[in-house]
């Protein structure tokens, strides 16, 4: 079995490619928008990437499956309960994906998202009972579990999902052997929960024993500790889930669409009609000179946060950016 990791730090997400060398069969699950490194590793594998799942509509990234999707051809996977523009195969609890030495199998666990899967993944030729890993979305963190009071603004309340939350865990993963890796979809920085550790993977047993919401509780107490104190959730946060339902342009459509060079002229007479300067460049360089009425907001720091919080997504948007910098803007 193959299993990588991918851990973008901007964004404090955990992606993950994983691959069955006899069936040349790779999976990636939770894919970021750039899909360039997957894409890589399976070729370098000698693999093809035929799968790919979304453990639910993230809210703080835009994902990478229509990319994948269009790229290579994969197979869109996702919970049973979800809705999408896009064709997709749906995946109930205890379905299995089996190829080669490899099983998949999903579990819905709602609770931070309706639509929510974990992914069990059995190495075959080490152990048919028993799971290697759980890829747990944003459902299990490590020293967390995912926020389930993203929902207010299409109408599922907090108290509801915390419901459905209690279930997922004690029903579906904490039954799962101390043995079995928790890998989960984020880490330490993101908004999706408010006690994230900087580990990207631990195990069910050293959860069961540190997490906070993993101990002994009723289930009244576990909904009351879940729902208080929550950080405000970015106003982005729901734009971009709905826009993980949807059909839209791929990044590189997107970048051929949007990405055009401006005069300096040209530049001053958008911003005179209410279009948004941000300046990518680290804050020394925006020091020494910047556009008047220019954000800087750079690309060393919380750059994907920082923009989609204080951005108006109505309003047309310029780049100020060094040689290379655009697209990753």
């Amino acid at each position: 079995m193959i299993f990588k990791q991918y851990y973008l730090g901007c964004l404090a997400h955990a992606s993950y490619l994983i691959g069955d060398k006899a069936t040349a069969t790779a999976v990636v699950v939770d894919p970021q928008r750039d899909i360039e490194q997957y894409v890589q590793e399976a070729e370098q594998q000698g693999l093809e990437i035929r799968y790919v799942f979304l453990t639910h509509f993230h809210a703080d990234f835009l994902a990478g499956h229509l990319e994948l999707r269009d790229r290579v051809g994969a197979t869109i996977c996702l919970g049973a309960r979800a809705e999408a523009e896009y064709a997709f195969q749906p995946f109930g609890d205890g379905d299995v994906l089996e190829f080669g030495h490899l099983r998949l199998q999903t579990l819905l666990t709602p609770g931070h998202t309706p639509e929510g899967i974990s992914i069990l993944v059995y190495d075959l030729q080490q152990n048919a009972e028993q799971p290697h890993a759980v890829l747990t979305g944003d459902t299990l963190f490590i020293g967390d579990v995912g926020r389930p009071d993203l929902m207010a603004s299409i109408g599922i309340n907090a108290e509801e999902l915390a419901n459905l939350l209690y279930d997922s865990l004690h029903g579906k993963l904490l039954p799962l052997p101390d043995e079995t890796l928790v890998y989960p979809a984020h880490g330490a920085g993101s908004l999706c929960g408010r006690n994230l550790s900087t580990d990207t993977v631990s195990t069910m047993g050293a959860q069961r024993h540190y997490n906070y919401a993993l101990q002994p509780m009723s289930r009244e107490t576990f909904v009351t500790l879940v729902t208080a104190d929550q950080p405000e959730a970015p106003s982005y946060f729901a734009y971009d889930a709905m826009l993980n339902r949807r059909e839209r342009p791929t990044l590189e459509e997107a970048l051929e669409q949007e990405l055009t060079p401006l005069s300096l002229d040209a530049v001053l007479r958008l911003l005179n009609t209410g279009a948004q300067i941000v300046d990518v460049r680290d804050v020394a360089d925006f020091a020494g000179a910047h556009l008047q009425g220019s954000l800087n907001i750079s690309l060393s720091g919380a750059y994907a946060t920082w923009a989609g919080t204080l951005l108006d997504r109505n309003r047309p948007i310029v780049l100020v950016a060094g040689p290379g910098q655009e697209r990753e803007a």
